[in-house]
């Protein structure tokens, strides 16, 4: 019997970065958790082009890593819907604006 797959949660893989280290994953057979912000629509298309691109199952969480509640609940459906986790990569992350723009203005 094959070994079964490992499943990878990807945090902020919605777009950007995220989204080429779920592809890059995906494309090493493993089933994905994708994980992010975004227009529901597109997030979607992405799921499902992942899946069909690369022959793994792809699921789609939005819980928000800035709530601990949030973030136990994905890996906990995560755990039952693909029986498994093998690989976090934690790549999900924020900007204050404001504070951002006060150091660049000085």
């Amino acid at each position: 019997m094959p070994e079964p797959r490992r499943v990878a949660i990807v945090t902020g893989s919605t777009s950007g970065i995220g989204l080429g280290i779920a592809a890059a994953l995906a494309a090493e057979d493993m089933d994905i958790v994708l994980n992010g912000f975004g227009d529901a629509g597109q997030i979607e298309r992405v799921r499902a082009g992942l899946a069909t691109d690369h022959g793994v199952r792809v699921a789609y969480d939005a819980a928000d890593m800035a709530k601990p509640d949030q973030v136990r609940g994905m890996v906990a459906a995560a755990t039952r819907g693909m029986g498994r986790v093998d690989v976090l990569v934690n790549n999900a992350g924020f900007t204050l604006r404001q504070q951002w723009q006060a150091c660049a203005t000085g």
